[in-house]
C-alpha cells in the first residue's frame, strides 16, 4: 500500500463573518483560488488532478450545488476533473483530507486536491429551516439540535471549568496567535486574494469596494485577561463570551495529497505523510469533549503513545472544551496549538480542519516533530483526529 504524501497548501486569510473582507465572496471563488495554487504549488497541470474534494459544514446557498464540483472548475480544471462536497460539520476539511488520503492509499487514484471552506457571511443568516427537526429525533434525542454555544455551556459546568480559566485560555490563544502573526509563521500558508467586499455607508447603505486579504483579520494584540473578565456571557448567567470562544470567519484552504511514489518521482518533498484518521460519538450536549474519544481510538490503531505525539492541535471551538480535552488527555501546554488558534484566528467550519493540518505540518517541520494530531470536536457529538508525520 502506497503512502499518502501531503505535498503543499494554500489558504486564504481568515475575514470576519459578515464585516469582513468576504462577506460577498461566493464559495466557488473562496475555494477555486486555493485549489488553484496547490496545483501550482505542486507544479501540476489541472488535467492530472484525479478528484477535488472539498468540506462545508453548510452546503447550500453561495456554497452549495455541490460546490466541490463548482470549486474544481473555478480553479481552472478542465471539466473532466470531478469534483464532490463532504460535510462532517467543524471536521469536513479534515475529513476531505482523509477520503482523498485513503484513496491514494488504497490505490484507487495518484493526486487529489482536498479542502474546506465556508462562507457564514453568505450561508448562516440565510439557511433553509423547512422541516429542519426531525419529530423521533426531538423525543429520543432533542439535543442533536443543540446549538454550539449551549453545548459550550453544558461541558463548563458539567465538567467545573470556570470563566476565568477559559478567559486565561484565550489570551493565551491571542498573544500566541499575534506572536505567531508578527513572526511571519503564517505567509507561508496564506495566498492573497482579492474581491468585492460591502461596507455599510450610514448615508446612503451599502456600498461596496475592492479589497485584498492577505492576513488573517480576527487578530486582536491588545487583549487581557482583565478585558475579557468584562464581557458579558453571551447567555445569561452562563460562561462563554464573544471572547473566549472561536470567532465567525469566513475562508478556504487546500492540500495537494498524492502517492509519495509519485512525489519522489517528481522530485517534490511533501510537507508530511498521512499515518491515520478516526472519529467517534458522544452524547450531542457535550460535543466538545469528544477528542478525548477519538485521540486513543487513533492512536492504539497506529501503535502509538501520547509521549510519540510532538505537536497537538485541537480546534478551538470554546476555551472550554480545549481546556478539558488538553486536561483529560494530559497534552502538554507548551506543544497544544502553539501559534494559537480559532479563538483568536477565526472558525470558518469546513475550513478548519484543512487549515489545521497545513499549520501543524508546517509548523511541525520548524520544530524538527515526528509525529503531530489533529482533532476537532463537531456539531451533534462527535470527534475526528488525524495522524501526520512531519517530512
Amino acid at each position: 500500500m502506497t503512502d499518502a504524501a501531503i505535498v503543499c497548501t494554500a489558504r486564504t486569510g481568515l475575514a470576519k463573518s459578515w464585516k469582513g473582507a468576504l462577506n460577498m465572496t461566493h464559495g466557488a471563488a473562496l475555494g477555486g483560488h486555493v485549489v488553484k495554487h496547490v496545483i501550482e504549488r505542486a507544479g501540476l497541470q489541472p488535467a492530472e488532478v484525479d478528484d477535488v474534494i472539498m468540506g462545508c459544514a453548510l452546503p447550500e446557498g453561495a456554497t452549495g450545488a455541490n460546490i466541490g464540483r463548482q470549486v474544481a472548475i473555478r480553479a481552472g480544471c478542465p471539466v473532466t476533473v470531478p469534483g464532490m462536497t463532504v460535510n462532517r460539520h467543524c471536521a469536513s476539511g479534515l475529513q476531505a483530507i482523509a477520503d482523498a488520503s485513503c484513496r491514494i492509499m488504497a490505490g484507487e487514484d495518484q493526486i487529489i486536491v482536498a479542502g474546506g471552506l465556508e462562507s457564514i457571511s453568505c450561508v448562516q443568516m440565510e439557511m433553509n429551516q423547512h422541516m429542519l427537526r426531525e419529530p423521533w429525533m426531538m423525543q429520543h434525542k432533542p439535543a442533536i439540535y443543540m446549538p454550539m454555544l449551549e453545548t459550550a455551556e453544558v461541558v463548563a459546568k458539567r465538567y467545573g471549568i470556570p470563566r476565568e480559566r477559559q478567559d486565561e485560555y484565550a489570551v493565551q490563544s491571542q498573544q500566541r496567535a499575534c506572536a505567531a502573526q508578527a513572526s511571519g509563521r503564517f505567509q507561508s500558508e496564506i495566498v492573497p486574494f482579492s474581491t468585492i467586499m460591502g461596507v455599510e455607508d450610514p448615508m446612503s447603505g451599502l456600498r461596496t469596494k475592492e479589497v485584498t486579504l492577505e492576513r488573517d483579520e480576527g487578530l486582536r494584540p491588545d487583549t487581557t485577561l482583565e478585558g475579557l473578565s468584562q464581557l458579558k456571557p453571551t447567555i445569561s448567567g452562563g460562561f462563554v463570551t464573544a471572547g473566549n470562544a472561536s470567532q465567525f470567519s469566513d475562508g478556504a484552504s487546500a492540500v495537494t495529497v498524492m502517492s509519495s511514489s509519485l512525489a519522489e518521482k517528481r522530485g517534490l518533498q511533501p510537507l508530511g505523510i498521512f499515518r491515520g484518521y478516526a472519529v467517534t460519538g458522544c452524547e450531542p450536549e457535550e460535543m466538545g469533549i469528544a477528542p478525548v474519544f477519538a485521540v486513543p481510538k487513533l492512536l492504539t490503531r497506529a501503535g502509538l503513545r501520547m509521549k510519540d505525539i510532538g505537536l497537538w492541535e485541537i480546534n478551538e471551538a470554546f476555551a472550554v472544551q480545549v481546556i478539558y480535552c488538553r486536561d483529560r488527555l494530559e497534552i502538554s501546554n507548551d506543544i497544544l496549538n502553539v501559534d494559537g488558534g480559532a479563538i483568536a484566528i477565526g472558525h470558518p467550519y469546513g475550513m478548519s480542519g484543512t487549515r489545521l493540518v497545513g499549520h501543524i505540518l508546517i509548523e511541525g517541520k520548524r520544530r524538527n516533530v515526528k509525529y503531530a494530531v489533529v482533532t476537532l470536536c463537531i456539531g451533534g457529538g462527535q470527534g475526528a483526529a488525524a495522524l501526520l508525520e512531519i517530512c
